[in-house]
């Protein structure tokens, strides 16, 4: 059975996400075996919680325990908590085996099955992700003009991140991402993720977001870039990652965007996981 590494961050405040978001994984990509790592600063409260969670699954859980001095040098703000540094020095922390890693928000809902991205050959490129913008899109480029990356393809957004683990160990350096927050904090709207497209977007491919990285705000959007292709069947019989990008996020009770109803229903199978 192919093996797929995930790896996630998070804190105690969003247990019941993350778990919302592996089930659906689980559910959609059965050929597989799934083992999760998990980036935390101190073991996580529910450690147990999500250990039997994982184990009803048949998932492998691994917590990965950052520690509490890890970041004490690093620049840090209530803009810029260290949580930013997990995601990008991950590589740091995971077994030195590992060559290959999905990275996951826990706002975003597996709809399809992952293996077709998950086995997507990286190359020498550091990392593949979706853009939510084009070289047409203002937005795109006011981010080149922000981050000075015209290198880069796009402005890539980070919350699905396939990452090349082999090439990032050697590549990828504390010290250079320290030195660019350092120097460059009072233009970085999105910490982690301007810091990825800033040092690292020219090393990174882009995958389509209607499939990877649907962006469930812009549903309007998507179907009108698609001359009415894109509609809701579409989406749940081809997307892969639906993303709850901004505020409004799907787990809140006052939540009535259009995958509402689709996102309750995994969050609603998921509490029923070892009971």
């Amino acid at each position: 059975m192919m093996e797929i590494n995930l790896l996630f961050s998070i804190d105690d405040h969003y247990i019941e996400p993350f778990k919302t978001t592996l089930y659906s994984v689980y559910q959609n990509t059965p050929s597989a075996l799934l083992h999760v790592f998990v980036l935390q600063k101190q073991l996580l409260k529910k450690h147990a919680e999500i250990k039997i969670f994982c184990e009803a699954l048949g998932i492998v859980y691994d917590p990965v325990v950052i520690g509490e001095r890890a970041f004490e040098d690093a620049p840090i703000a209530d803009r810029y908590p260290e949580t930013i540094y997990y995601r990008l020095l991950a590589h740091e922390y995971l077994p030195k085996d590992l060559d290959k890693i999905l990275y996951l928000n826990t706002d975003i809902l597996c709809l399809n099955d992952i293996f077709p991205l998950y086995k997507m050959e990286l190359g020498a490129a550091l990392y593949a992700a979706a853009s939510h913008g084009s070289d047409t899109n203002m937005t795109d480029l006011v981010n080149k003009l922000r981050l000075q990356n015209f290198e880069a393809e796009s402005y890539y957004n980070s919350g699905v991140l396939l990452m090349n683990l082999t090439a990032i160990r050697k590549e990828v350096k504390r010290e250079a991402i320290l030195d660019y927050i350092a120097q460059n904090s009072f233009k970085l709207f999105l910490p982690d993720q301007d810091v990825l497209n800033a040092l690292y977007g020219h090393l990174t491919i882009q995958i389509p977001d209607e499939l990877y990285n649907y962006d469930a705000r812009y549903n309007v959007l998507y179907y009108a870039r698609s001359k009415g292709e894109w509609d809701l069947d579409w989406v749940i019989e081809n997307t892969v990652f639906l993303h709850f990008c901004g505020r409004d996020k799907p787990w809140l009770k006052e939540y009535h965007g259009r995958y509402a109803a689709l996102y309750k229903h995994y969050q609603h199978r998921s509490r029923k996981v070892g009971r």
